[in-house]
């Protein structure tokens, strides 16, 4: 079974604007440039995965992610993750894929690990929630077509409605890791303090800090 991830990654300039109480607007495109480079330095290291596919209009993304071995599929649109995702899974078709793990680029405490085991589960739709319980973080899809992608707020449930509407086995599983992303001010500390924070973000977190403190 072939089994590819498909990372979408937003413009690093636009992206994490909910971010901008705590980190101002310049070394907030660092900051995105960093967890993109931890959450692929992940991705290398899981071995269920047969490939990466990263959909960015981003420059530097598509610079990070041909140097770890990944795919781009240009998103010239950039009209957000669903449709980012759409692309990157008409790409993995293409690939004949038979599995795709949809995964966000601002969870830079992913463990490798945890990813193993969320991939040795079997067909239909995994829906990994955010750590509100809402939202989604990742979707593991066999086939790579079972369900649309919907993210955004409140998209747990829609992706719980789509998955029964399309008459496929599905479940709800919680992914530590992957539950950690970085929207608001709120996540980050959350993320801080588990202490699971990739390497690259905890550098670049601490250079903004020691900025702000100067």
């Amino acid at each position: 079974m072939t089994t590819l991830a498909i990372l979408p990654v937003k413009g690093f300039e636009r992206a994490k604007q909910r971010l901008r109480d705590r980190v101002p607007d310049g070394p907030r495109a660092g900051l995105a440039e960093a967890m993109v480079t931890d959450v692929l330095a992940a991705l290398e290291r899981v071995d269920g995965l047969d490939g990466v596919i990263v959909v960015t209009g981003e420059p530097i993304a598509a610079v990070l992610a041909h140097a770890a071995g990944a795919e781009v599929v240009h998103d010239a649109a950039e009209a957000g993750q669903s449709a980012a995702t759409t692309l990157g899974i008409a790409r993995a078709l293409e690939r004949g894929a038979d599995r795709v793990l949809l995964v966000p680029g601002d969870c830079p405490a992913l463990d490798p690990a945890e990813l193993d085991a969320l991939l040795a589960l079997g067909d239909g739709v995994v829906i990994v929630p955010d750590r509100h319980g809402s939202g989604t973080n990742a979707l593991l899809l066999r086939p790579p077509a079972a369900i649309a992608p919907s993210f955004g707020p409140g998209s747990r449930e829609r992706h719980e409605t789509a998955a029964r509407a399309a008459g496929v086995a599905w479940r709800v599983l919680d992914v530590p890791s992957l539950g950690m992303d970085a929207d608001t001010p709120e996540d980050l500390a959350t993320l801080e303090a588990s202490g699971r924070i990739g390497a690259t973000t905890r550098t670049e977190l601490e250079r903004i800090d020691g900025e702000d403190a100067e």
